[in-house]
């Protein structure tokens, strides 16, 4: 763990270092936790730079992360995701149920993870990924979550092809989409 001042508070951040890394990337999860991602080769000045460059975007998050303290969204339990795990996959299977109605993907099987970066996601398998944590997000969120990965059965890329078939189940998947981003809950 290492430390940085920054506007007369004293942020505490965990520094990754990757081999795989292109870039730095700078997170901030539901819990408070704050990590910054570096290159192997950086050293942690080039991170405090950034971070510092990115402090008003992390107090952002900071702030619209301190709404959900003491809710289960926060936390990262083996207990709460035991405790909401089957919700998560009732509620993901009849969603797939009804956007397979009329578009009839084919997937291998459902799984629920207790992920910390990602909503879901879908495997060259046919295997469709989803975060427990899905129950706690509006229906309609839930929704663009479970349409994404089922159109990357058909494609598996962000192509144009891909978001055109997102349309076809969400119309309004943009505005979702902005949604997530706005509001510092999206993974994709």
């Amino acid at each position: 763990m290492s430390k940085i001042e920054l506007q007369n508070q004293t942020i505490t951040y965990t520094l990754r270092k990757s081999k795989r890394a292109k870039r730095m990337r700078l997170a901030v999860y539901c819990d408070g936790t704050i990590v910054i991602t570096t290159p192997h080769n950086f050293k942690e000045t080039v991170a405090e730079k950034f971070i510092r460059e990115k402090s008003e975007w992390l107090f952002s998050k900071i702030d619209f992360f301190k709404q959900f303290q003491g809710r289960p969204v926060a936390r990262y339990s083996q207990e709460d995701y035991l405790k909401y795990k089957d919700q998560a996959l009732a509620l993901t299977k009849k969603r797939i149920e009804y956007f397979n109605k009329a578009h009839g993907f084919k997937f291998n099987k459902i799984n629920i993870k207790n992920q910390k970066t990602r909503w879901g996601s879908c495997s060259r398998k046919g295997n469709l990924n989803f975060n427990y944590k899905i129950i706690f997000l509006p229906d309609r969120v839930q929704d663009y979550i479970v349409a994404h990965e089922l159109c990357h059965l058909k494609e598996f890329n962000h192509s144009r092809k891909f978001w055109t078939l997102v349309s076809k189940l969400m119309p309004d998947y943009a505005t979702i989409r902005n949604d997530l981003k706005k509001s510092g809950l999206a993974f994709y």
